[in-house]
């Protein structure tokens, strides 16, 4: 019975649907200011309404809506708004409404000014600090449709990356990425938000989902900062609270708009390279909220990647009795430059159909508040004018969250909730902020002209039309192999720098060869090794996946042939699952996680005349195991059977022979290994479980799969390895219990850090050899493999078998200092603070200190180090390594 009545429920709708917009009609026309130049992404909106939209590139625009009598409202940054009524036939008639806007005049003339005066614009702009946190929780929720269409351009493509890699011979001057969608979006407080989108189009990809988020690219200039994403730091929004620090204001005017006064400020960075934008905010007199903003970020902000980012906005009051504003409209438009590449993009969104819970339904009136003009200087309470400390005495609960704000946010997330039900739409789980619907790639042309806000422009239109068209033929194995011919050309930079890939793009299949500086390699316990290594790899539409590696090792000296064979299978994309092998034999470090590459270990042995890493030779096989329990939670396991041999020197052959210098020999020195120990040969059977834990853990899901976004909240691990003496001829019995927590903290302006504690130890009396030690990815060359481990720690000699406490932890100051050095901030570079910490019963306290920085010609990093055991100094080096 409770499917008839979902059947009734959903037919009932889609009636209602064919009903009102089978018989609508459509307002069309071109948005221009007083010269006929178009006016790109213009604001057009039913007044009184939750219904908006905007032009496209061209000035052009669309309205479709029921019959009946309308006022259109036009609107444009910098512009006077423009009100037409129109009269709406049915049928589907066509009405034409070209609307020409003019230039808006400020006025400063009311504002008294004197030489001696700062600028009128820093009274203003104090109001809307002063009022910020109120306008930024003034929602407790609302709910609305989102339309986003991004289009991403390149300009010039070059023949070959760096002069060395060859570009992929489908990428071509043009657009490369065209897309639209429509989403449902929900807010409530704290900042929570949830989409689903559930219509997408990729133009020249119908079973593609478009990657358009509109959580994910919306700017709150009611925070303090604004995350761009092409900077590690934050931008200061304009009316942030320090917002004077960063900040020159020029009162451009006041214009009156809809019995309200506008006041255009021009915003500029007080020095060339703050952290600030560029352009202007235009304030509403009284209640101090932001009418729109058209600002921007150069190079000189700080920027990376693109050359400059340019972001507009259009509010407007909410649909309904509340008093407050919502964002009508956001364009993003970026210009970049990298790598002989050069393009632009742009990202447009428009909101519409609000239903908003207000968060203070008893505001303090405006006319109270917008009593007096405005005095020019900047003071915490200008005289004549309420101020939030005035608010504050009446209303507690002004700028935060109350219990009763909480209450109300949980009601209004309930009526959400149920409206999703009753439309027969499942709610978004816990920790889901976006879903993409099964089925929003179908849509065809009609639907997307009729539910479409902004027109296509010409470009746009063709784009779809020769991709769409043509996108048989790209998927047909002729013109795929066509492509493979060209990507497959074998290029000397490939063989010897990157590694060589084959294609099959029809079979979605792979395969790759290491480079040559990762296949010739040598060491002394097997002289010159090839270490030849292919990976081939399937790939399926759903993303499920297997890659078998096939490795044949040959070291010359020892004459040691080691074969081996791994694996793995990713069956379960959507929860991560995944099962692996390994087979045959290795030669392994003593250390599993060594930061000593091996690369790194055959530049210092033939150039240096140093053998740091210690190696011994493994015979047997490892089944592993990767899944997802539940979001935020996943299982990492490993059963492994191992024959592990005992390997000599072979060769004592090198390059350079540094005077006095001589090889060691293949023994791990440890404080805890008796002196001239050695294990020769034994049998070892081990298991490994590992857990990870991330609370709160945010996620979206896509047909294709979950992307995890992380939380707020630590990540967690918890883990036991386990040697089983006795069983098959093991060797070894041990039990190694370990838990840890990793978080990074975003400290606004002062950077970001990023810290991991780990907690374990051995119980009992455990019997094991070297290989089963707990050890420290610590670093003895002046190449930094991971700078988040130790970077002066001998690599085996304070490996325990006992308890032990390891830390790491780095700041980055994203500039924090160097950006106020005048010599230095042009050179964007960064710094960085480590403090790296051990201790064990044989080591005592290890503390490491370093100071560097990074962001070197953007790629290279440069640290100083300092190591103390229990307060005495042993050691300083420098590293250097890739930072950026």
């Amino acid at each position: 019975m409770r499917s008839y009545l979902l059947f009734a429920l959903v037919l009932c709708k889609a009636v209602l649907f064919t009903t009102l917009y089978g018989y609508a009609g459509i307002i069309r026309g071109r948005v221009t200011d007083a010269q006929g130049t178009a006016l790109a992404y213009a604001n057009v909106a039913v007044r009184t309404t939750a219904t908006s939209t905007a032009a496209n590139e061209q000035g052009d625009y669309q309205l479709k809506l029921p019959p009946g009598r309308y006022e259109l409202v036009f609107q444009y940054v910098g512009y006077k708004p423009r009100i037409e009524a129109v009269q709406v036939a049915g049928g589907d008639t066509l009405t034409v409404l070209n609307v020409s806007l003019q230039t808006e005049t400020y006025k400063v003339g009311e504002v008294l000014v004197r030489s001696t005066d700062r600028d009128p614009a820093y009274a203003l702009v104090q109001h809307a600090i002063q009022w910020r946190r109120y306008h930024r929780s003034e929602i407790a929720a609302f709910s609305a449709r989102t339309y986003i269409k991004a289009i991403i351009r390149l300009t010039d493509v070059p023949g070959k990356i760096l002069g060395l890699i060859k570009t992929d011979p489908s990428l071509k001057p043009g657009v490369i990425y065209l897309s639209e969608s429509v989403s449902e979006l929900s807010f409530r407080q704290p900042g929570q938000i949830r989409e689903r989108m559930i219509s997408s189009r990729v133009s020249g990809s119908s079973k593609g989902f478009s990657f358009n988020r509109a959580s994910g690219r919306s700017f709150n200039f009611y925070d303090n900062l604004i995350q761009s994403g092409f900077s590690e730091r934050g931008f200061v929004s304009p009316i942030a609270q320090n917002a004077m620090l960063f900040y020159r204001y020029e009162l451009v005017g006041t214009s009156t708009q809809d019995g309200r006064q506008i006041h255009k400020i021009r915003v500029t960075p007080r020095r060339r390279n703050d952290p600030a934008f560029t352009g202007f905010i235009y304030l509403v007199d009284g209640t101090w909220r932001i009418h729109s903003l058209e600002l921007s970020l150069s190079k000189n902000s700080g920027i990376e990647y693109v050359e400059s980012i340019r972001i507009a906005q259009q509010f407007a009051p909410a649909p309904g009795p509340s008093d407050v504003w919502v964002m009508q409209s956001q364009k993003v438009n970026l210009i970049g430059e990298g790598l002989g590449f050069k393009g632009n993009g742009s990202f447009n969104a428009i909101l519409s159909n609000y239903r908003v819970t207000p968060t203070y339904p008893n505001r303090p009136d405006e006319k109270v508040v917008a009593a007096a003009p405005v005095a020019p200087e900047a003071t915490p309470a200008p005289v004549g004018r309420e101020t939030v400390a005035d608010v504050k005495k009446q209303r507690p609960d002004l700028g935060g969250i109350s219990r009763q704000v909480r209450k109300q946010t949980k009601l209004a997330d309930k009526q959400l909730e149920q409206q999703a039900r009753e439309a027969g739409i499942e709610p978004l789980a816990k920790g889901e902020v976006m879903r993409v619907e099964e089925g929003a790639n179908e849509r065809d042309s009609a639907y997307w002209a009729q539910i479409r806000p902004i027109p296509l422009t010409d470009e746009e239109a063709r784009d779809y039309q020769v991709k769409d068209s043509t996108e048989v033929i790209k998927r047909s194995r002729p013109y795929q192999d066509s492509l493979d011919r060209k990507r497959n050309e074998i290029e000397p930079a490939e063989i010897l720098l990157t590694g060589y890939e084959y294609s099959n793009s029809f079979r979605r299949r792979t395969v790759r060869l290491e480079p040559i500086f990762n296949t010739l390699q040598y060491s002394t316990v097997e002289g010159t090794i090839v270490n030849a290594q292919a990976t081939f790899t399937q790939r399926y539409e759903d993303r499920r996946n297997y890659s078998f590696t096939p490795t044949l090792r040959y070291g010359f000296a020892a004459k040691l042939f080691s074969p081996s064979l791994s694996g793995g299978y990713t069956y379960k994309p959507l929860s991560f699952s995944r099962i692996g092998f390994i087979v045959g034999r290795t030669i392994e470090n003593f250390d599993p996680a060594s930061q000593l590459t091996p690369f790194i270990n055959t530049q210092y042995t033939l150039l240096r005349n140093t053998n740091y890493a210690k190696y011994y030779q493994r015979d047997g096989g490892e089944i592993n195991f990767r899944t997802e329990l539940v979001n935020g939670l996943t299982l990492r396991t490993a059963l492994g059977y191992a024959d592990r041999r005992e390997l000599p020197n072979a060769t004592i052959k090198t390059i350079v022979d540094v005077p006095g210098r001589a090889f060691t020999p293949n023994d791990p020195i440890n404080e805890e290994l008796p002196s001239g120990s050695s294990f020769g040969r034994n049998q070892s059977l081990t298991a490994y479980a590992e857990l990870l834990w991330q609370p709160g853990q945010q996620y979206i899901i896509r047909p294709t799969g979950k992307f995890n976004l992380g939380s707020k909240y630590p990540t967690f691990r918890l883990g036991l390895r386990q040697g089983f003496g006795g069983v098959l001829g093991s060797d070894v019995r041990y039990s190694r219990l370990e838990g840890g927590l990793r978080k990074t903290l975003e400290l606004g302006l002062f950077g970001e850090s990023n810290f991991d504690l780990t907690v374990g130890g051995f119980l009992g009396r455990p019997q094991l050899s070297f290989m089963d030690y707990r050890h420290f990815a610590g670093n003895q060359t002046i190449f930094a493999a991971d700078f988040s481990q130790f970077q002066l720690l001998d690599y085996y000699n304070f490996s325990t078998r006992r308890s032990y406490i390891e830390g790491h932890y780095n700041h980055h100051f994203n500039g924090f200092f160097l950006n106020k050095i005048p010599l230095l901030r042009r050179l964007k570079w960064q710094e960085v603070a480590t403090l790296n910490y051990l201790r064990t019963p044989n080591v005592g306290h290890y503390v490491e200190l370093g100071v560097g920085v990074e962001h070197i010609f953007k790629v290279f990093r440069f640290d100083v180090y300092t190591a103390l055991r229990s307060g005495q100094k042993l050691d300083t080096g420098i590293r250097i390594g890739a930072g950026f």
